[in-house]
């Protein structure tokens, strides 16, 4: 595993620009918004020579608490490579305030040894033979599966769903996606991905601590080193980014209720999904909408138009009693209100085209090992997981940002299963809001 930060200077042909760290332009802001002077006037007084000096003297100055001075130290990059789907996924969920991408399955290496060893994921030392036979298994029937799906799309064409004209090329890549998105549901999410995240020193801070207190080996790990990392362009800020006693005990929490809902419903078979939908239109009595629903979306040229305040005010809770992680993964980083998970197995989903039976008894023992890590109350658990493991996930957020995810989602290109998915959840938000039907550009996720 490997941090890295990235930073952004202005560009040389840049004029009126000044070099500043993440940290000076923190100081430089909350000085600003106690003074009437323009910002020139400011920095006229920031030795850029000596920027910590400068840093000191406008912090002790400025009496803001620390977190409302790291919101203003603009965006930190920061790439972190080789690190658990897992703890990807975990990084998504809890930087909600975060710009940030994946790698995509499609571009990974799919071998045993393209994961993190037994020991930096705190699996149990006499469990790790068991880990890592399951592991190797895992990867064998994606490959297996891969070579099969592969060779009836090249031999069938028509499995491959795609306008009349399309270019060779493209067909050929659609061929091979058609086999990778129905083969992927066996790769285990202890399986080494890559990602970055842009943000502030505040959110970074708050992000770290949140790791630091997760009782997840590997996130500690991060943790630190996304810290000693951040040292080096904000120092003072990500000072306060160590573990806390209550991130601490609400993390020790979730994790119990998630080895309680673990535990009973532990299953490996190929579960239906259900879909809850909670929509919420209502206003303060002084300030009630009086725009129609029509009305706030009927002028979008397309998803990324601007919805009006029917839309906006509009609260929409959604939910799913057991969704593949695979899918998971793309609509968990949809970063917009709050989303839960709380990781388990509720099942194990694999589309029609793989024979399931074939594999029962990589199922049945790959649910017996998670049945003794979540008996033991091991965090390692997780690792036992693979991207077909069925999970409850929940989102919450307003109907303008539900709109825009329904649309993508089952837009031209969309994975089959994300169309299904929020084709059912669609369904049930026109059942509370019929008047948005004729408005919303719901897709059938064509081409493949």
């Amino acid at each position: 595993m490997k941090v890295s930060g990235l930073a952004i200077t202005p560009p040389p042909e840049a004029e009126n620009e000044f070099k500043v760290t993440p940290e000076l332009l923190a100081s430089v802001l909350a000085r600003y918004s106690r003074s009437n002077q323009g910002i020139g006037k400011i920095m006229e007084k920031v030795d850029l020579a000596n920027p910590e000096k400068s840093i000191d003297r406008i912090l002790k100055f400025v009496d803001y608490g620390h977190a409302s001075i790291g919101g203003l130290t603009g965006g930190i990059a920061m790439a972190i490579d080789d690190v658990s789907m897992w703890l990807a996924y975990k990084l998504f969920e809890i930087s909600q305030m975060s710009d940030g991408q994946e790698s995509s399955t499609r571009y990974i290496t799919m071998n045993p040894e393209n994961v993190p060893t037994a020991d930096e994921l705190g699996v149990p030392p006499d469990l790790t033979e068991e880990w890592m036979e399951l592991i190797a298994e895992a990867f064998e029937c994606y490959e297996s599966e891969y070579k099969r799906l592969d060779t009836i799309a090249v031999d069938n064409p028509e499995v491959v769903r795609a306008p009349e004209g399309t270019p060779e090329k493209v067909l050929k890549r659609m061929r091979k996606n058609y086999a990778l998105d129905r083969a992927r549901y066996f790769i285990p999410l202890a399986t080494k991905t890559n990602l970055a995240l842009v943000m502030s020193a505040r959110m970074w801070a708050q992000t770290v601590k949140h790791l630091a207190s997760m009782p997840q080996k590997e996130a500690q790990t991060v943790a630190d080193a996304l810290r000693n990392e951040l040292m080096k362009f904000s120092p003072r800020l990500i000072k306060h980014s160590q573990a806390e006693k209550s991130y601490e005990e609400q993390c020790q929490r979730e994790f119990a209720a998630s080895l309680e809902l673990g535990k009973a419903r532990l299953s490996s078979e190929n579960l239906e999904d259900e879909i809850w939908v909670s929509v919420d239109s209502s206003t303060p009595p002084f300030l009630h909408e009086s725009q129609d629903v029509s009305d706030g979306l009927r002028y979008r040229g397309n998803r990324y138009g601007y919805c009006g305040t029917s839309i906006r005010r509009m609260r929409v809770s959604f939910a799913w009693n057991n969704m593949a992680i695979a899918e998971l993964r793309d609509l968990n980083r949809h970063r917009t209100g709050h989303r839960y998970t709380p990781c388990i197995q509720a099942g194990f989903y694999l589309p029609a085209e793989i024979d399931a039976v074939s594999h029962k008894t990589f199922l049945d023992r790959q649910t017996a090992y998670l049945e003794k890590l979540l008996d033991l109350g091991e965090p390692s658990y997780v690792y036992g997981l693979m991207l077909g493991s069925q999970t409850p996930f929940e989102h919450s957020t307003h109907a303008d940002k539900f709109i825009y995810e329904a649309e993508l989602r089952t837009g031209l290109g969309a994975h089959y299963r994300y169309a299904e998915h929020l084709s059912k959840a669609l369904a049930e938000f026109y059942k509370q809001v019929p008047e948005a039907k004729e408005w919303v550009v719901e897709g059938t996720a064509e081409p493949e």
